[in-house]
């Protein structure tokens, strides 16, 4: 089955052709950065405005770079939800008019779903598996069972991982999105140098929150100042980076456990994080289990990550209507319920 799938739920806007829910033939991705740093964050109206106007030319390269037309693809696959409601609409509205113009099935699927199974377009990964979701949005655990089969085993209660790396960052006085700047100057700096908490780390439960390290992050700065770049700085960076892997190796480690899994798939956006990458890799190697972690470009937000899922459901026979509607909350743990 060749796939057209379409994601638009924050502030990239892509589109990618995917053959049988596992081979990339073109993934197009337009990034509104530059845009948003003005702000010091995604401005919602602005990314609407910016996806209507990219999502046509976005598509077309789509198609081109796959060297297929539009009359070749058999289904069309796109983030239903969550995110923000105006920038998911232009992304279900183009779905919708292709599907019908085309006469062809489309389904909407869950943003995190797609991350999920990233790690599919490189290689299979054997059902079932324990999944880490962290990204700007999202600090998740996962049970997946298979498709459409997911248990939520812990979540964060406030900030996820990426917004508190790049508010920190903000905080630092680095410009948006600083959570990548934070990863290049960790690198030099020693992870011991600031005592900063770790929270939830033995509250015995799988949940997440990452306020009260921001928190710290803020009183650390207006105590003592930091210049960038400069040694001082890279050491915080470094001690909030391992502040944050600290907490996610421990309850990933402790999911495992109690879940006896064999297999973990780490995802989202902060995967890029090459901390995370290599105390994850040493959390896998502690636990015995295999781990899959996709390369950076199908860690960002993307489409191509979408075919994987969006292909199973299309070939059995999991449509969604044309009145189906873009929704900015969607719980990984009622997919089922809402799919015809």
């Amino acid at each position: 089955m060749l796939i057209l799938s379409i994601e638009t739920s924050c502030d990239e806007t892509a589109a990618a052709v995917v053959a049988d829910g596992r081979t990339i033939l073109s993934s197009v991705v337009s990034s509104q950065v530059l845009i948003h740093a003005e702000y010091g964050g995604v401005v919602p109206e602005i990314a609407s405005r910016k996806h209507l106007e990219m999502i046509t030319p976005v598509i077309t390269q789509a198609l081109s770079e796959a060297s297929v037309s539009l009359d070749a693809i058999q289904g069309v696959v796109v983030t239903r939800g969550p995110g923000l409601l105006g920038a998911l609409l232009v992304g279900v509205s183009a779905a919708k008019a292709i599907a019908m113009a085309r006469s062809i099935p489309f389904v909407g699927v869950h943003h995190i779903e797609g991350h999920l199974f990233a790690p599919f377009l490189e290689q299979p990964v054997e059902f079932p598996f324990l999944a880490l979701v962290v990204s700007g949005g999202h600090t998740h655990l996962f049970h997946v069972e298979g498709f459409g089969r997911y248990t939520t085993l812990g979540r964060t209660i406030d900030d996820a991982a990426g917004e508190a790396f790049d508010k920190s960052a903000k905080i630092m006085g680095i410009d948006y999105p600083g959570g990548a700047r934070i990863d290049v100057l960790a690198h030099t700096g020693n992870p011991q140098a600031f005592k900063l908490p770790r929270p939830l780390l033995h509250d015995g439960t799988l949940n997440f929150s990452f306020s009260g390290l921001k928190t710290a992050m803020l009183t650390q700065i207006v105590k003592h100042p930091v210049v960038i770049p400069g040694q001082a700085a890279s050491d915080l960076c470094a001690s909030f980076q391992q502040a944050v892997c600290d907490v996610l190796d421990a309850k990933t480690g402790k999911a495992i456990v109690q879940t006896g899994a064999k297999r973990l798939v780490v995802a989202g956006g902060v995967a890029c994080n090459s901390g995370l990458r290599s105390c994850m890799a040493q959390c896998a190697e502690r636990q015995g289990v295999e781990l899959f972690i996709p390369r950076p470009a199908l860690c960002g937000d993307n489409a191509a990550m979408l075919a994987v899922p969006g292909n199973y459901y299309l070939e059995n026979g999991l449509s969604s209507a044309l009145t189906m509607d873009a929704t900015a909350t969607w719980e990984m743990d009622r997919i089922r319920d809402l799919l015809p």
